[in-house]
């Protein structure tokens, strides 16, 4: 680990903006790239959402512009007052310091920024950036021997976070918003305690084995005209096995037995899985696909599709198919049933392993069980929590950035790479390998072309001055 006292005697020029030798200058180029990225980033995203949002004319011609403008003016400040910071802490300390070219200047550019983003977006901020730098701190440990990482780890995260949101889900009151919302569309209304039994139907209650069936039969199914077509023998087949199955009278799922319940669940789910995976390769290949018609169908038929599928209906129908078994074997429907269903649910994921979504999920836990307690009462309220979460955060992801790329995200690195057109890439890391980081050791071929009137080491005399 690099000691914290330790310094060198370089200028801002010779490590951070290698390509030009004015802070201001730099600091200019650094903004208008991050201004034309951040515009590109935004612009789209809130057109789309307001499209699937239905906006009213009016948010179009009096919201949607001021909100673009003034996100993207966040992000871009973001990368411009980093450059700008770095230069002003190494004119203030006179040397650079393990922390200072990375966290230190990242923490107050970061918290001005945020300051200038929409209250409604800080939230949803703070929460993704905590979650990249929880991971990225566990990535430092693990590389410097305080943690051995778990052999599938991210799927007992997962198993665990979804088995806690789940009874939440189940209590009332549990979630609220957004989180209710998305868990009622993946697993269906039917396990949601609030709903009624007898609404809607009349049931009798059979055998003491639980089963129930209606009293009066439901009415067949019209074939089609074409009565040997595959969709008319599917709805046969899903009706028949509907109707004759076996259902427990505290199940809630009054047109499908327990076995077509879990059925339908994985197959609804598999299709929005594979529908979003196949939607998200879209703009990627969309321009080959006029030159290579192949690629369309390497597009719909690629593995991840079908991972991403296979994780979404495996979770829905674990989740179902346990609880329907937990009220067969126990003849109740209870809340704790959640904690069971969702924990072997969360088994599925190791049809698609993600240590991203298992980390989000986990914060966004966090922070619902955090704002419970505030509810109750119990843990105290920080009004300005977000912004010191957020830059705290960010100041952690840019320290890796520069000192340890190898321990940040791939994803967040490319995204830096994108904000500031590559120059991110063109610190002069070889330099800072005395804190004892491995800075270089993804830019091992890479050495900055220097003026040497410039330059206030000698390149012989760089071999090392420290404090």
């Amino acid at each position: 680990m690099a000691a914290l006292s330790k310094s060198i005697p370089h200028n801002c020029y010779e490590i951070g903006h290698t390509w030009n030798p004015s802070c201001t200058i730099s600091t200019l180029e650094i903004t208008a790239g991050a201004l034309e990225v951040s515009f590109k980033i935004y612009a789209p995203l809130y057109l789309i959402a307001a499209i699937l949002r239905r906006r009213k004319k009016e948010y179009y011609l009096k919201k949607l512009i001021p909100e673009i403008l003034q996100s993207t003016s966040f992000l871009t400040a973001n990368g411009g007052l980093y450059i700008a910071f770095f230069c002003i802490l190494r004119r203030l300390l006179g040397r650079f310091y393990s922390w200072s070219a990375g966290f230190g200047a990242a923490l107050p550019a970061s918290y001005l920024s945020i300051l200038m983003e929409r209250k409604s977006r800080r939230g949803l901020l703070t929460i993704y950036m905590a979650n990249l730098a929880t991971e990225t701190i566990f990535r430092m440990a693990v590389t410097r021997g305080i943690f051995n990482p778990i052999k599938h780890g991210e799927v007992l995260l997962f198993s665990l976070t979804a088995s806690i949101y789940m009874f939440f889900f189940r209590c009332k009151d549990g979630l609220q918003g957004f989180a209710f919302s998305a868990l009622k569309f993946i697993v269906g209304k039917e396990e949601i305690p609030t709903h009624s039994l007898l609404a809607d139907h009349t049931y009798h209650r059979g055998p003491d084995t639980g089963a129930i069936k209606p009293e009066t039969e439901r009415p067949q199914a019209q074939p089609a005209s074409n009565r040997t077509s595959i969709v008319a023998l599917t709805q046969k087949l899903l009706d028949s096995v509907c109707k004759h199955g076996p259902r427990h009278r505290c199940c809630r799922h009054y047109h499908d037995n327990c076995i077509s319940y879990c059925v339908k669940g994985f197959i609804r789910m598999f299709s929005v899985g594979y529908l979003i995976q196949c939607c998200l390769k879209v703009p990627s290949a969309f321009r080959q696909v006029f030159t290579k018609p192949s690629r369309l169908i390497s597009l719909l038929y690629n593995k991840e599709n079908f991972q991403l599928g296979v994780f979404l209906g495996s979770f829905v129908s674990i989740y179902k198919g346990t609880s329907c078994f937990l009220r067969w074997v126990r003849n109740i429907d209870d809340e704790l049933h959640a904690l069971v269903a969702g924990f072997l649910a969360g088994i599925s994921m190791f049809f698609y392993k993600s240590t991203s979504i298992s980390m989000y999920l986990f914060s966004k836990l966090v922070e619902t069980m955090y704002f419970k307690g505030i509810e109750a009462g119990r843990l105290p309220y920080f009004p300005q929590a977000d912004t010191l979460i957020y830059a705290i955060s960010t100041a952690i992801c840019f320290q890796a950035a520069v000192m340890e790329v190898q321990n940040l995200r791939p994803s967040y690195w490319k995204f830096l790479l994108r904000l500031t057109k590559g120059r991110f890439a063109l610190m002069n890391r070889k330099v800072l390998d005395i804190f004892e980081t491995e800075a270089s050791r993804e830019f091992r071929d890479f050495v900055p072309k220097l003026d040497p009137r410039c330059i206030s080491v000698p390149p012989a005399a760089a071999d090392i001055q420290l404090d």
